[in-house]
């Protein structure tokens, strides 16, 4: 197991991203990459939160990818594992798990 959580942010906004034709909508990946992250590391807490590009912002390190992505130099949904982009646009598992088993994260079977 991961000695500490491991942060998850996922960027994306109410309307599907223009370039991501039948990809999924932003909250749908949210939701999606939870179950799936709950399903393959149960018992291994992480902390996943959705931040919506397009409502007011607290936090100035999101804040500051939230604009980023408006200024389209990033797709969404865009995923991020501890400040790491891992995936933008059409999220696949594959990259997401790896980067959760780097920070120490272990399968179940």
């Amino acid at each position: 197991m991961g000695k500490s959580k491991v942060k998850i942010e996922i960027y994306g906004a109410d309307i599907i991203c223009a370039s991501c034709v039948n990809a999924p909508s932003s909250k749908d990946t949210y939701e999606w990459l939870q179950a799936a992250i709950d399903r393959k590391y149960p018992d291994q807490p992480v902390d996943i939160e959705y931040i919506d590009i397009e409502s007011e912002i607290e936090n100035p390190d999101q804040k500051s990818i939230a604009e980023q992505v408006l200024n389209d130099d990033y797709f969404y949904p865009l995923v991020m594992v501890q400040g790491e982009v891992i995936g933008e646009g059409y999220i696949q598992l594959k990259p997401v798990f790896a980067e959760l088993e780097k920070h120490g994260y272990v399968a179940q079977a």
